[in-house]
């Protein structure tokens, strides 16, 4: 497997939703590539804080409305 390949099922590597055969390619790929090992760890990393994010209380709209409200006055001060 090259990197072009190992790019293409990065996606499905991940999800564990590979044939035998291309996981092995695959790890062998990765055991031998510090570049793909990079992309698939920021890969994973990012899928974990997009994760992560998705169970933080989101600032309630009122709020939200003030706070934009209040940066605008700033910008529009200068």
């Amino acid at each position: 497997m090259d990197c072009n390949t190992l790019i293409k099922y990065l996606s499905d590597y991940i999800d564990n939703d590979l044939d035998e055969e291309l996981t092995a390619a695959a790890r062998e790929h990765l055991a031998t590539c510090p570049n793909c090992r990079v992309v698939l760890d920021s890969t994973q990393q990012m899928l974990l804080l997009y994760q992560d994010q998705q169970h933080k209380r989101v600032i309630p709209a009122d709020r939200r409305k003030k706070l934009y409200n209040q940066i605008a006055a700033i910008f529009d001060e200068k």
